[in-house]
């Protein structure tokens, strides 16, 4: 879902821009330094999973994994998809540096939303809550990066409209398997690695109600 260089127009560039820059700001103020190893990782995984391509117009499919950043990180998630994206510019020539702020935008702005509506379930005590919440803010994650991508290339000209038709219908399939590979995830997280979904609650909900 890297929009390319020279695709969008200015006032779009510059509105993804503003929305990166401050919603990276919160993710800063939001990042302490319990939560740095795992935001390191997920950029990781967020880059590796990025990096098969399957071009579609002006931009390309291929898997995010932004759900999985958003339910495990929140805020921080705009740190390690921007990180990741400059990474792949400078090294790959994936997306652009002028569409950087859009392209994390596309891809973080989900991730948060999906942090908000689907953390919550983290702090339940069966697994199928687990599944659920992971899969998803998955596919959801990855059906509304689509749409902000089609939005994005029809702002910037109605030439591009077909275009985004391709990408969010390109997605569908996706999104199913982004929503189980998210859901398996976090069920094996919730068996090996616990103390991972500890971070998203304790932000979201209240120390009192965490406790115990």
């Amino acid at each position: 879902m890297h929009i390319a260089e020279g695709v969008l127009s200015v006032p779009v560039l510059i509105t993804g821009a503003a929305i990166t820059a401050g919603a990276t700001a919160i993710g800063l103020k939001k990042t302490d330094y319990d939560n740095i190893p795992a935001t390191a990782m997920l950029c990781c995984v967020f880059f590796i999973a990025s990096l098969i391509h399957v071009p579609i117009g002006p931009s390309s499919v291929h898997l995010l994994m932004n759900g999985l950043l958003g339910i495990l990180l929140g805020w921080p998630a705009f740190l390690a998809i921007l990180v990741a994206l400059v990474l792949q510019a400078v090294f790959f020539g994936f997306g652009g540096i002028t569409s950087l702020g859009v392209n994390t935008a596309i891809m973080a702005l989900p991730a948060v939303f999906v942090y908000y509506v689907f953390a919550g379930f983290l702090k339940s005590k069966h697994g199928a809550g687990f599944f659920f919440a992971g899969a998803a803010a998955g596919m959801l994650s990855v059906g509304i990066s689509s749409f902000l991508a089609a939005a994005a290339l029809l702002f910037s000209g109605r030439d591009f409209l077909i275009a985004g038709k391709i990408i969010v219908i390109g997605h569908i399939p996706v999104m199913i398997i982004e929503g189980l590979i998210t859901g398996s995830v976090i069920v094996f997280l919730k068996k090996v690695k616990p103390e991972l979904l500890t971070f998203s609650r304790k932000r979201l909900i209240p120390k009192e109600q965490t406790d115990g």
